[in-house]
């Protein structure tokens, strides 16, 4: 007998979603920076088996939305709610466990088998700081003493607010706990034959993931504002056997923002491009020859036109 299904995976920003679905999956699926707001899209990386296929997905930090880039994003994030088999919630060791109720008591409404992880166990206060109810225990540094203590309590406040729920603590940058989180997720699976191609990794297009590791170096080496304001689109992608040749366009809302990105004698844009090359070449396997542009689309993330067209359609 086959099992297959799809497994969601939901929270809150940077608590750890997509290092989980990169170590879930084997492979350099999901953006993962220590920014917030990485993940904008659905993401799906897909684990086989000779007798079970595991369809994760990746979602947007659950967020107040404050203009319509955020919408989109809540709205695949919300989408993962109705869709799965299996829902992994994650949060992580310092997080406040009453944050964003309004889309934790839709998880608690859920009736399917739902595992909260706590992830990164590996830094767990010593001791909980005062005022641990805003969740202000990042400013402690964690020791060995009295951590079990610690976790224990974290995982009791989760208990009464997710009483059917698994919980399973993990460090997902350490792989600990994921094997035996797969294990539980396979016993969890419906029987069904795959929804996919045995030998397929993810429901994203090439161009896809060229334009997210572009963002990714954007985020990696731009302080404050910019890397929030910038998409990438690939407009060319042509492949041989030997290369593939990319060209990509970065857009920002401002001509400032574009003075900034290609920055003096162009040296900041030659940067992120030298590292996305890199970066390509091992995802793909082959030598790249990347050109990267620089264009403004004002206010790009407040028109549904634009997001339309960027990708950001949750339907």
């Amino acid at each position: 007998m086959h099992k297959a299904g799809f497994v969601n995976i939901v929270g809150n920003p940077n608590v750890g979603k997509s290092t989980l679905m990169n170590q879930l999956v084997g492979e350099r699926i999901s953006i993962a920076t220590f920014k917030a707001q990485t993940t904008r899209h659905r993401i799906m990386g897909i684990v086989n088996t000779d007798d079970m296929q595991i369809v994760f997905s990746d979602t947007p930090g659950v967020l107040k939305p404050n203009y319509k880039l955020q919408e989109s994003m809540l709205a695949f994030s919300e989408s993962a709610l109705q869709d799965a088999d299996v829902l992994l919630y994650v949060t992580d060791v310092v997080e406040n466990p009453e944050k964003n109720m309004d889309f934790l008591s839709k998880v608690q409404r859920m009736t399917i088998p739902v595992i909260l992880l706590i992830n990164k166990i590996d830094l767990t206060p010593s001791s909980l700081p005062k005022g641990e109810e805003q969740g202000d225990a990042r400013q402690h540094t964690p020791s060995s003493k009295g951590q079990g203590e610690v976790l224990a309590s974290i995982v009791e406040r989760w208990h009464a607010l997710l009483p059917n729920a698994e919980i399973l603590p993990i460090s997902a940058k350490n792989k600990f706990g994921t094997d035996l989180l797969l294990k539980r997720i396979g016993e969890l699976l419906p029987d069904s034959p795959p929804y996919f191609d045995k030998d397929q990794l993810t429901d994203k297009p090439a161009r896809f993931f060229v334009s997210e590791i572009i963002r990714e170096k954007i985020l990696l080496y731009y302080d404050k504002e910019i890397p929030y304001s910038v998409e990438v689109r690939v407009e060319r992608f042509k492949e041989t056997d030997k290369n593939i040749h990319i060209n990509a366009v970065i857009y920002v809302e401002r001509d400032s923002q574009k003075g900034i990105i290609i920055g003096h004698q162009g040296i900041a844009l030659k940067k992120v491009s030298t590292e996305s090359r890199k970066t390509l070449e091992k995802f793909f396997g082959k030598p790249i020859y990347l050109e990267t542009f620089v264009k403004v689309d004002k206010d790009w993330r407040s028109s549904q036109h634009e997001l339309d067209a960027f990708g950001y359609n949750p339907d």
